[in-house]
């Protein structure tokens, strides 16, 4: 009888746990990265298409990931909008969020006990300490990567940030929201948070997108330097006088 040890045979259930083991690969991209195509995840994690769809099939028959059609911000190419696939709320909370019923029922109740203003209030004071935190970091870094150094602050804090350029400026890009569930009711925590972005980076941000509003990627615009206008030759004459 042959050995098991030398017969190169596969143990019971090794399979099923590198199947589970890339699956997660593949969910952890997702929720690092945003919103993926199959053809993408391929790509980033050296798999075949093949496995890929068959992963996310499996994600998909858990609730896990949800497919659609990948959303443009700016003019549309031609075709037909390629399909990605996203993290459902099931999905997420496979990452662990951070706050729970617990922290909702927390801010209903200051809802009702102080209104919205003490709502307001609550959010304001939970991203100051994330500000001054962040503050040195972001403070340190040159103006042409000060986005990139608040990206890796908030990675640091679970929010799997990253940068990407775009037109007129920047996107800064929270893949994943450790507390999506209580922003959902309460937007004012992500108002609370982009009035920090603004501050840290010197410059009024634009908020396009929310996971806590069904969005697959927090998404900030952030502009880029104000273009020079032209000098005139007048002007420059007048200037060199």
């Amino acid at each position: 009888m042959k050995n098991p040890a030398n017969s190169g045979a596969v143990p019971h259930g090794a399979g099923s746990a590198r199947d589970e083991s890339t699956r997660d690969r593949v969910a952890r991209s997702i929720l690092t990265n945003g919103p993926s195509s199959a053809a993408v995840l391929a790509e980033r994690l050296e798999l075949t298409p093949a496995a890929v769809r068959r992963h996310l099939d499996h994600l998909l028959d858990e609730g896990l990931v949800e497919s659609r059609e990948e959303r443009v911000y700016g003019p549309r190419g031609r075709g037909r909008p390629a399909k990605v696939f996203v993290l459902t709320d099931t999905g997420r909370h496979a990452f662990h969020q951070a706050y729970d019923d617990l922290a909702a029922t927390a801010m209903r109740f200051i809802a009702e006990a102080g209104g919205e203003d003490a709502v307001a209030e609550f959010a304001r004071r939970r991203v100051a300490e994330v500000e001054q935190r962040y503050r040195e970091a972001v403070d340190a870094a040159p103006d042409s990567s000060k986005a990139e150094a608040l990206a890796l602050a908030l990675t640091g804090d679970g929010y799997a940030a990253s940068t990407a350029k775009a037109a007129h400026g920047e996107q800064l890009c929270q893949h994943h929201c450790p507390v999506a569930h209580v922003a959902e009711q309460f937007p004012q925590l992500c108002e609370a948070e982009t009035e920090v972005f603004s501050r840290l980076l010197g410059k009024h941000v634009q908020r396009l997108a929310t996971i806590a509003h069904g969005d697959g990627v927090c998404t900030t615009h952030i502009p880029g330097p104000s273009p020079v206008p032209p000098v005139s030759d007048g002007e420059a004459a007048r200037t060199a006088r």
